[in-house]
């Protein structure tokens, strides 16, 4: 399946401001979701890690322009193709897992890559 397509901005927090020199005010960063497309649950963008740990990933929720920041722990389901990984996304997530969620702009790279240096890519 591919990957959702939705976007939202997450501004810097207002400490983050209060502190900025004048005139150089930092920007809106923005968030991609991560989820596979059709889900019904809020978009997910995980922000950081803090060392693997039970809840130590902080993942952004959004839905309707509202983000959430939340330490979320990681989903423990390994991928069938490689035993020693396990899914990138968080516990109890919408299907798919991590490795059945597909961008399609990085797709669309690959191809373009393999279409104009084919030695590059093994058959």
């Amino acid at each position: 399946m591919h990957q959702c397509t939705a976007v939202a901005l997450l501004p810097p927090p207002k400490h983050v401001l209060a502190l900025s020199a004048p005139g150089r005010r930092p920007e809106a960063g923005h968030l991609l979701c991560e989820l596979g497309e059709g889900h019904d649950a809020a978009h997910a963008s995980m922000l950081w890690d803090e060392g693997g740990r039970p809840g130590s990933a902080v993942w952004a929720r959004w839905r309707a322009g509202r983000v959430r920041l939340l330490p979320l722990p990681w989903c423990a389901v390994r991928d069938p193709r490689n035993a020693d990984a396990a899914c990138g996304l968080f516990a109890g997530h919408p299907p798919g897992h991590d490795w059945e969620v597909t961008d399609p702009t990085d797709e669309a790279i690959t191809r373009e890559l393999a279409r104009s240096h084919p030695h590059l890519f093994r058959r």
